[in-house]
């Protein structure tokens, strides 16, 4: 599978803006965490909610709408693809790599090097969608990097609507939250990724449910980080002026500014619809 963009071989200006995507509206956490590391940098994002979630669908057909995601920003002439989708990354990140001239940043290497790190016992639990989790990617991930650590995943599909309802920390929430890690809690792990974006809005109910021993691992932070690290790497970070975020969604502008806001605030004034 190849981008159907033309990549400009021209370095991109250091005043272009970062592009994310993501499968529908969680990937706001990330954007949230690379706005407040770096708030000269414009940004723009793009969620695929006609197609959401990206969780259950087929290898090729989440290859497919990454490179149509890619694609757009790429037109939107991005100086870095940031893939903010678990799901995606997974499944097309070295791909997507391998066919764009401009730096890409997944979602899942951040949160893996957070938590090897943060690990004392070398038990460490990942929760995501289905397709991120039967993939394997974190596991391989942090067995590359540490043959020695134990890791205990678990798919939480039903996290996803629960945040996009709102329902963060009520009942309905909390008991989700037992069904679904009481035999991560049982493990003995140390450690737990939160290996989808949606999932920081349940920090609450998982951290009150986990206890205090059990370090949350929040990808949108290190993805943020990673973000940072890239652009002074490459010295295409903007020196001057406030950044811009700029929100362009596949279906239900409404929709999306009203879950929006419960990630970034007033800051989601308004969505562009694009037709796929």
């Amino acid at each position: 599978m190849q981008l159907k963009t033309q990549n400009s071989k021209l370095k991109p200006k250091n005043s272009d803006p970062i592009g994310v995507f993501d499968s529908g509206i969680g990937g706001l956490t990330v954007l949230q965490k690379i706005m407040e590391a770096l708030p000269r940098e414009s940004t723009i994002y793009l969620g695929d909610t006609a197609r959401s979630p990206y969780g259950t669908k087929s290898v090729e057909t989440v290859l497919r709408y990454s490179f149509e995601n890619a694609d757009f920003l790429v037109e939107k002439g991005v100086k870095l693809v940031v893939v903010a989708c678990n799901t995606s990354t997974a499944i097309a990140l070295e791909p997507l790599k391998e066919n764009l001239s401009i730096p890409v940043v997944g979602v899942i290497e951040p949160g893996v090097k957070e938590a090897l790190k943060a690990t004392r016992n070398k038990k460490i639990g990942v929760i995501g969608t289905e397709a991120t989790i039967q993939s394997g990617a974190y596991t391989r991930a942090l067995k590359t990097r540490d043959p020695q650590v134990e890791v205990y995943s678990r798919a939480c599909p039903i996290f996803v609507p629960l945040v996009e309802e709102g329902w963060l920390d009520n009942s309905m929430a909390k008991m989700t939250v037992k069904s679904y890690l009481e035999s991560l809690q049982k493990s003995g792990i140390d450690t737990l990724i939160l290996g989808c974006t949606h999932y920081p809005l349940l920090k609450k109910a998982i951290r009150g449910f986990m206890g205090p021993r059990v370090k949350l691992v929040d990808s949108a932070e290190e993805t943020a980080k990673e973000v940072r690290a890239v652009l002074k790497r490459e010295s295409m970070g903007r020196t001057k002026g406030k950044g811009v975020p700029s929100f362009f969604v596949t279906d239900a502008p409404d929709r999306f500014i009203k879950v929006g806001r419960r990630f970034l605030g007033e800051k989601v004034e308004s969505a562009v619809r694009i037709e796929r």
